[in-house]
């Protein structure tokens, strides 16, 4: 099969990308535009663009290949990645806006009044987001590895540069555009094909190979080792881990208030679950023609590999360099949304200088160039670890973090700083110990080893656990006016209420905290 048509897709999608990029720096003028939009992004415009965020390699490749490769029990993936939204439509996503912060480290800041709890926050942001772009990157080696024969560090590269020029220009509304381009590029690319391999498989034209999948094995729920264990796990990590992952919970920064945000995260359900649909079609599918990729250990090409399988000549080709263009289209999108995520808090906590507009803009196009190479390094480092079970990691560090932190601030006033930053140590200290021995290749048997593969359903209630007797325990240290920032977080946008003095949209200096500050500034966050 001649690969011409793929490369060719490949390189369009990239200039599309980089158009629409462009377009969207037209738009951005200030800091408020840079890191969420200046906060007027439409409910259907950001629904597209968290759902071409959120649909990355694990999605458009990753969840095809486990369903080839395990069966029914991978089918938790697209079911818990869908759910996990509304989790986040009913406790979280308009509590979050109202806050008024950019980031989590912000949030962090305004509900538990503490620079330590913002510092613990921001290196957790990081490491998330860190160890959510090694898939991204590896996503993007395996694809133009399968199509072009390169070495895997050719498509890494390749789209880490794309990333850095879309996102350097102009931050957060330029990354917008791109990402709701891209979901419904991605959402083109694997329907279309779809049509012509259902109907060559109606037709009886194809015939099925002897796999080394058995079927038994396939269709049986729970029929490995630990497997209920692993299931319980895979379902707390994918339902919690939602609401904690940087790149998804900034992008609710970007409604105009709490109602649009809600608004947003019911179109992200319809849009998501249309689309998951689809993947797991690939999947079943390459049962039947190309279960030869697991024995092979290249389960997770089985979505680009199927058209040549199935059909031939032309149209194969063409319908391969849709699926190409569609995944490469991922790679992008859910990689500048981490990027984007991680780059603001660098800027603000770790990298910025000076004051005003122009420092803080040069302070997030260095962190953007910084966190890209930092991914790039660790995905040469890590051992190569099957992309989808790579996102489940990153999935349980944020069910064992941000997504205890979230709830407990938003919904139990007593919280305390102590409290979260012993929640987010321990959540954070047995996950992240899992995500590096799995990413790096390090074995451990026994039980040991099966925690170590799924962490989340010991580290998500050790985390809540932690964050509520921790919090009892400092019950005299908690934050002063967390009464007026409750306040903030659940009444509506409409009413005329005292909702404290965190303006992080002001960049003459550091945001302030809610009512650690409030006796010495004025209304606009200003020191008299």
């Amino acid at each position: 099969m001649s690969n011409a048509a793929s490369i060719v897709a490949v390189i369009l999608v990239s200039i599309a990308s980089l158009g629409v990029g462009a377009f969207g720096l037209r738009l951005s003028r200030t800091m408020s535009d840079f890191y969420v939009a200046s906060r007027g992004v439409s409910p259907v415009l950001n629904a597209s663009a968290i759902s071409g965020e959120y649909l990355s390699a694990a999605s458009f490749l990753g969840v095809a290949g486990l369903i080839l490769a395990r069966g029914v029990d991978m089918l938790w993936l697209p079911v818990g990645w869908t759910a996990g939204y509304l989790l986040l439509l009913v406790f979280v996503a308009a509590p979050l806006r109202r806050s008024g912060a950019y980031t989590l480290p912000d949030f962090a800041q305004l509900r538990l009044e503490s620079l330590v709890a913002r510092r613990a926050s921001s290196l957790l942001v990081v490491a998330i987001g860190l160890l959510y772009l090694i898939p991204q990157f590896q996503g993007a080696g395996l694809t133009l590895r399968t199509l072009t024969g390169a070495p895997s560090w050719v498509g890494q590269v390749a789209v880490a540069l794309v990333v850095c020029l879309n996102v350097l220009p102009g931050g957060m509304r330029s990354v917008t555009l791109v990402q709701a381009f891209h979901y419904w590029l991605k959402l083109l690319a694997l329907l279309t094909p779809l049509f012509f391999l259902l109907g060559a498989f109606g037709s009886g034209t194809t015939n099925p190979s002897v796999g080394a999948v058995h079927v038994a094995d396939w269709v049986e729920p729970l029929g490995g080792d630990n497997a209920l264990y692993l299931t319980y796990s895979l379902v707390l990590a994918t339902f919690f881990g939602t609401m904690g992952l940087p790149h998804v919970v900034v992008r609710f920064y970007t409604n105009r208030d709490g109602r649009a945000a809600r608004r947003t995260t019911l179109a992200v359900l319809v849009l998501l679950s249309g689309f998951y649909l689809l993947p797991v079609l690939y999947g079943v599918l390459g049962r039947y023609v190309a279960s030869d990729l697991v024995a092979a250990g290249r389960a997770d090409s089985v979505v680009l590999e199927l058209p040549s399988r199935v059909l031939d000549g032309p149209l194969a080709e063409g319908l391969t360099a849709l699926l190409a263009a569609g995944a490469f289209a991922a790679f992008l999108s859910t990689s500048t949304g981490l990027v984007v995520s991680v780059a603001g808090v660098l800027s603000q906590d770790l990298v910025r200088w000076g004051s005003g507009h122009r420092h803080g803009i040069r302070a997030f196009r260095l962190s953007t160039v910084i966190a890209v190479s930092v991914a790039l390094v660790l995905t040469f480092a890590s051992a190569r670890v099957p992309v989808a079970h790579a996102v489940e990691l990153a999935f349980a560090v944020a069910a064992s973090t941000f997504c205890p932190m979230l709830l407990l601030g938003i919904w139990w006033r007593g919280l305390t700083a102590a409290g979260a930053i012993a929640g987010l140590l321990v959540g954070g200290g047995l996950s992240m110990g899992a995500v590096l021995s799995t990413t790096f290749g390090v074995a451990t048997d026994g039980w040991l080893g099966v925690v170590m593969t799924q962490p989340a359903a010991v580290s998500v209630p050790l985390a809540f656990a932690t964050m509520v007797l921790a919090s009892v325990a400092t019950r005299t240290r908690a934050p002063e006016h967390v009464a007026q920032t409750m306040v903030r977080l659940h009444a509506p946008e409409h009413i005329d209420l005292n909702r404290g003095s965190f303006h992080p949209e002001r960049w003459s200096r550091r945001p302030v905290m809610a009512g650690a500050a409030a006796h010495d500034t004025d209304a606009t966050g200003q020191r008299p």
